[in-house]
């Protein structure tokens, strides 16, 4: 709450992630929102089962009623169909490759293709099976542009200002090179929550954009 008050003035949508869906459940989001009514929530919670298990979770969470819900796109079509069926006012998120995996790490798993072409057979899936949104690295996402057009959100982590640690991420671009590939939202966090003036921080990525 101390980090959305510093912050709100030059965020739009806040990412809420499994860490804190875990430490603090349905009850932390709801009094988010309640403090903070004109907010936006990202919940990050990157579902993937059996999609009798996905229905019933997205269900359990109907009542929060998110800007996005994250899924993994690895689910396949009949998990994803049964997300977007039981929140069908929620653009239900096609996490495609993280982006803390690079092309190494894909070959280690088994994976051959290139990224740019397992990211896109991902995301046409995902978004023929219902998926209103695509996360990917921003390196991936002129080419999504490309293929997918412009209906479908394009939303890119993996976001770095100029000078920030890249932490655990592999393939990273700054804010603005994300948008100007055609992110419709970029994700930016440990540059804001683990600066000494997270504000100052937001503010200067927001006139970054400009």
């Amino acid at each position: 709450m101390e980090m959305i008050e510093k912050t709100r003035e030059y965020i739009g949508i806040y990412k809420l992630g499994l860490e804190f869906y875990l430490a603090q459940g349905k009850e932390g989001v709801k009094e988010i929102q309640k403090r903070f009514s004109g907010i936006e929530i990202f919940l990050d919670l990157k579902l993937h089962d059996i999609s009798n298990t996905v229905a019933g979770a997205c269900r359990s969470i109907a009542d929060l009623s998110p800007r996005f819900l994250t899924v993994h796109a690895s689910g396949g079509s009949k998990m994803i169909a049964a997300a977007s069926s039981s929140l069908p006012k929620v653009e239900i998120t096609a996490v495609t490759i993280l982006t803390s995996l690079d092309q190494e790490a894909l070959l280690a798993m088994g994976f051959k293709e290139k990224i740019e072409d397992l990211t896109l057979a991902l995301a046409k899936n995902a978004v023929n099976s219902g998926a209103k949104a695509i996360v990917s690295s921003p390196q991936e996402v002129s080419f999504l542009r490309q293929h997918l057009g412009k209906a479908v959100t394009l939303i890119t982590p993996g976001v770095r200002p100029v000078g920030a640690e890249r932490d655990d991420q592999e393939r990273v671009m700054t804010p603005k090179q994300a948008i100007e590939a055609g992110a419709d939202f970029v994700v930016i966090g440990r540059p804001i929550t683990k600066a000494t003036d997270p504000k100052q921080a937001a503010e200067a990525i927001t006139a970054s954009l400009r």
